[in-house]
């Protein structure tokens, strides 16, 4: 199973998937987010794997909570992952969880292919039950889009480019780099 992806967004396709580059191989990820990921940037996503007899479906989110989180929609009679999926598509987790655990059926019936009776499921099945705890948020480069794409082409993996996060880096792109070099140099 795969459960963890790091790579570059290489396309957005019409049917809401994303293509995520991982040294060379594209995955085809349903990514819990309302706006498409920016083309060629760099991507941290924690995965869920569905198996079916037909496909293996990927569906990425940026942190783990958010992933066990859209694990717990599933656990519902009558949720599949495409409903889960356009549940964290249309609110934000905490948002959802709140509904539910206050009995909220009108704000879960509002996500697009919800309707009252499963809303009604949804809130009897999990409420109480939700366990969000504080989050792991997968990390997110902090590095500009430039200055990665440069030490890719210099060989540098998404692994070395994240050591970066939390280095303070220059607006200015060539001091940037220069910068990037010298942390990356020394480790």
């Amino acid at each position: 199973m795969i459960g963890f992806l790091s790579g570059r967004v290489l396309a957005n396709l019409d049917s809401g998937a994303t293509i995520v580059d991982v040294a060379g191989v594209g995955y085809e990820v349903h990514v819990a987010t309302s706006e498409p990921l920016a083309l060629d940037s760099s991507v941290d996503l924690a995965v869920y794997t569905v198996v079916r007899a037909d496909a293996i479906v990927l569906y990425g989110f940026t942190s783990f909570e958010e992933r066990a989180f859209f694990a717990q929609l599933l656990a519902t009679p009558g949720v599949g992952p495409s409903t889960a999926l356009a549940a964290l598509r249309t609110m934000p987790m905490n948002v959802l969880a709140e509904a539910i655990e206050s009995g909220d059926h009108k704000t879960v019936a509002s996500i697009p292919g919800i309707g009252t009776k499963t809303a009604n499921r949804i809130v009897l099945e999990l409420h109480g039950k939700l366990t969000i705890e504080s989050p792991v948020v997968v990390p997110v480069s902090s590095v500009p889009d430039a200055i990665e794409q440069a030490l890719r082409r210099l060989g540098y993996g998404p692994g070395e480019i994240r050591e970066l996060h939390g280095v303070e880096l220059p607006e200015d792109e060539s001091a940037a780099l220069r910068v990037a070099l010298g942390y990356l140099g020394r480790t």
